[in-house]
C-alpha cells in the first residue's frame, strides 16, 4: 500500500483542492491509512461505537453548526473525547467560522485542521476519487502500453521480441503511447489503467537508436498520460509458440489483479508486419465489445452450411 500524510495530500496538485491549514501544523506528518471518508455525526453526539477514526473526518454545515451550539464546556469534553482517537486529520468545508475550542484542542493534540471554500459533497467525492487512485493495488509490468482506436491495448513478451519496436511503429501509424518498457497498472474498481512511471514518461528505448522522447518527436497528441487496458497482446517468436490460433474462435485471456482481460497471442517472424496486425487485433476488440464476432460468424455459417447438405443428401 502506498504511503500518504497529510503534507502530502494538500501538496498535491492533481487532488484539486486548496486547503487552508488552520490549526494542528505539527500533525502534518501524520500518515493516511485509509481510503473511506468520515462525517463524525454520531460522535459528536457521544456515541462512539463504530467511529471510523482512522479515516479522514469530514465536518460539514450540520456538524460545525451542532459543535458551535453546545456550552464550552460540553464543547470541550466532546471534542477531548475525539481528539483521544488517532484521527489523521479534520475537514472543515463551506469556509465556516470555526469554535476556538475546536482549534486549539486540535493544537494542543496535533491533529491538522483543514478548510476549504467547497461543499461538503464535492470534497467527499473529490477525495474518495483520490484515495481509491493512490490506494489502488498495482503492479509493474513489463511491456508497452498503446492507445489503440480508443482501445488500450497492453503489449507483452519477451526481451527482444520488438514491443518497443511495435509501439514505436503504432504511434508512427497515429496512435498514442502511455508507456514504453515499464507500465504500471492500478486497478480501479473493475477496470486496470495503465500509465507510465514519472521518470521515463513519453520516453522509448529503440535498439540502434538508443532513447528517444516521443512526445517531442512526434507531438502531444502521440501520447496520453493514462489508459484503461482492455486487451492485451503478447508476442512470442515464431517456433516457440505452443499453438497458433488459425479461426479466432477460441477466446484466450489473463489475469492481472484480479482482472481477466482477453489476451491474443501474436508470432513475430521476419516479413510480418506485427504492428498492423495488433492494430487489427484491437479494431476486432472494439467489434467484439459491440457484439459482432466475425470467427463465430463464419464458424455458424459453416455449421448451417453442412446442415443444409446432409439435409439434402
Amino acid at each position: 500500500m502506498a504511503s500518504l500524510t497529510i503534507d502530502n495530500m494538500i501538496r498535491d496538485e492533481t487532488l484539486g483542492i486548496k486547503f487552508d491549514v488552520v490549526a494542528g501544523y505539527e500533525g502534518l506528518d501524520r500518515e493516511i491509512v485509509a481510503t473511506d471518508i468520515n462525517r463524525p455525526g454520531l460522535a459528536l453526539a457521544g456515541y462512539f461505537a463504530f467511529f471510523g477514526a482512522r479515516r479522514i473526518q469530514v465536518l460539514g454545515k450540520g456538524e460545525i453548526s451542532y459543535i458551535n451550539s453546545l456550552d464550552p464546556w460540553a464543547r470541550r469534553e466532546i471534542l477531548k473525547k475525539i481528539f483521544e482517537f488517532d484521527i489523521p486529520c479534520f475537514i472543515t468545508t463551506w469556509g465556516m467560522e470555526l469554535s476556538t475550542d475546536l482549534l486549539d484542542i486540535a493544537d494542543e493534540y496535533r491533529v491538522p485542521i483543514l478548510q476549504t471554500q467547497l461543499s461538503t459533497g464535492v470534497i467527499t467525492t473529490l477525495l474518495s476519487l483520490y484515495l481509491g487512485r493512490i490506494f489502488a493495488p498495482e503492479e509493474n509490468i513489463s511491456g508497452g502500453l498503446v492507445d489503440i482506436y480508443g482501445v488500450g491495448v497492453l503489449i507483452m513478451g519477451e526481451t527482444g521480441v520488438g514491443k518497443s519496436e511495435c509501439a514505436l511503429d503504432l504511434v508512427e501509424r497515429g496512435h498514442r503511447l502511455i508507456a514504453d518498457d515499464v507500465v504500471i497498472v492500478k486497478r480501479l474498481g473493475n477496470s486496470l489503467v495503465g500509465s507510465s512511471p514519472d521518470m521515463i514518461r513519453y520516453h522509448m528505448e529503440v535498439r540502434g537508436l538508443g532513447v528517444i522522447n516521443i512526445r517531442e518527436m512526434f507531438g502531444v497528441s502521440s501520447v496520453c498520460h493514462h489508459k484503461e487496458i482492455e486487451l492485451i497482446i503478447k508476442l512470442e517468436v515464431w517456433g516457440k509458440t505452443k499453438k497458433i490460433e488459425r479461426l479466432g474462435i477460441e477466446s484466450l485471456t489473463e489475469e492481472k489483479l484480479g482482472i481477466t482481460l482477453p489476451m491474443v497471442i501474436i508470432p513475430v517472424k521476419p516479413g510480418r508486419n506485427i504492428s498492423v496486425i495488433v492494430e487489427v487485433a484491437a479494431m476486432n476488440q472494439r467489434l467484439k465489445k459491440l457484439g459482432y464476432h466475425s470467427a463465430s460468424e463464419l464458424d455458424q455459417k459453416v455449421a448451417e452450411e453442412i446442415r443444409r447438405s446432409a439435409i439434402d443428401v
